[in-house]
C-alpha cells in the first residue's frame, strides 16, 4: 500500500508489565508498546489503514516489534532496522492509577529516527499523521523529524505527551507553540500538562491559547471527567464510564489514535471525539498500553449504551 488513512511516527518499545512493585523476582508479562504502537493499534481498531514510521533494533526484540504490528494489520515497510538497542520500559500499575515506570531508551534505535526516514509522498497522501511530543523529546534528530512531518502532512495530529524525564517544560512549550500553526488537532491533557506547557490548568483556557497560537482544533482530555473540544464549535464531551479499570497506561494514546482515524475516515470532529472517548474508557480495562483496545463495533456499542 502507498496510501494510508493514518501514519504514526515514534518509538516502539518493549513493555515489561510487573504484577507487583518493581523488584527482583517479580512476575511480569512481555508485550510491544510505546505511544506510537498504542496509537497505531487504536487507529487500526477504529477502522483505519495504518502505517508506522520508526526505527527498531536489528535483533530479536526489533523483530518482535515488527511482527506484532504486522499481525495487527499495520504496514511495517517504513520501519527501519537500526544497530542501536531496542528501547524498553518496565511498568507497574494498579487500578487506582498509581504507577511505576522505568525506561531504558537513551540512545536507542528509536531515538535515532531522522528526517531521511520519512518516506516520499506517504505523509502528504495520508488522511492523518499522528505524532507525540515524546518522540520530539528523544533527540535532536527526532525533533527535526517531527517538525519535518508537520510541514509535510495534510492533517497533522499532535499529542504533547509532556514527560519531565525527557525534556523541560520550557523546551516542550516552545515546540508546542512552534508546531501549533501546522496542527489540525492537538490533544493535551489537563490539568497538569496544560499547567506546565500553557500556564493554566483550565481546559477551556488552554484550548483557547492553542487556538490563538494557530491550531485548527484542540481536544483537551480531562481524565474521567471528559474532553473539552475547541474546534468548529466549543463544547464538552462527557466521559464514558469504564466497565473495569485495570491499567490506565496508554488511554491518551488510544483517544488520539482513534480520533485521528475517524477524522481521516471522514467523521465530523464531534463524532470522532465521541468515539475516541468511548475507546479510551474501554482501553483501561486491559494491562499495558494497548492491552484493552476494543474493536470499533464494541466501542460504538459502548458509546450508544451510555449516550
Amino acid at each position: 500500500m502507498s496510501t494510508f488513512d493514518v501514519v504514526a511516527l515514534g518509538e516502539p518499545l518493549i513493555e515489561v508489565s510487573t504484577r507487583g512493585k518493581i523488584t527482583h523476582g517479580v512476575d511480569c508479562g512481555f508485550a510491544v508498546s510505546g505511544d506510537v504502537v498504542n496509537t497505531a493499534t487504536a487507529a487500526v481498531a477504529a477502522g483505519a489503514r495504518v502505517a508506522v514510521v520508526a526505527r527498531v533494533s536489528d535483533d530479536e526484540l526489533g523483530t518482535a516489534v515488527i511482527d506484532h504490528l504486522a499481525g495487527l494489520g499495520v504496514h511495517t515497510g517504513h520501519i527501519r532496522r537500526d544497530r542501536g538497542f531496542q528501547g524498553i520500559y518496565v511498568q507497574h500499575s494498579d487500578p487506582k492509577g498509581d504507577r511505576q515506570f522505568c525506561y531504558a531508551r537513551s540512545g536507542s534505535a528509536g531515538s535515532r529516527l531522522a528526517p531521511e526516514d520519512l518516506p516520499d509522498d506517504v505523509l502528504e497522501s495520508a488522511g492523518a499523521v499522528v505524532v507525540s511530543g515524546i518522540t520530539a523529546s528523544l533527540s535532536s534528530t527526532t525533533r527535526a523529524t517531527v517538525l519535518a512531518a508537520a510541514g509535510r502532512a495534510t492533517r497533522f495530529v499532535y499529542d504533547p505527551n509532556f514527560r519531565p524525564r525527557l525534556t523541560t517544560a520550557e523546551d516542550a512549550r516552545a515546540l508546542l507553540l512552534e508546531i501549533a500553526p501546522r496542527c489540525a488537532l492537538i490533544t493535551p491533557s489537563a490539568p497538569h500538562e496544560c499547567a506546565a506547557l500553557l500556564g493554566t490548568s483550565e481546559a477551556a483556557e488552554a484550548a483557547a491559547r492553542l487556538r490563538t497560537a494557530g491550531a485548527a482544533a484542540v481536544a483537551v482530555t480531562c481524565g474521567a471527567a471528559g474532553v473539552h473540544v475547541d474546534a468548529e464549535t466549543t463544547y464538552w464531551q462527557g466521559a464514558f464510564a469504564a466497565p473495569s479499570v485495570v491499567d490506565q497506561t496508554g488511554a491518551g494514546d488510544v483517544f488520539t489514535g482513534t480520533v485521528a482515524a475517524r477524522l481521516a475516515l471522514g467523521d465530523e470532529t464531534s463524532d470522532a471525539v465521541r468515539i475516541g472517548a468511548a475507546a479510551a474508557s474501554l482501553a483501561v480495562g486491559g494491562v499495558g498500553g494497548s492491552g484493552g483496545i476494543a474493536p470499533l463495533e464494541a466501542v460504538r456499542a459502548h458509546a450508544e449504551v451510555l449516550a
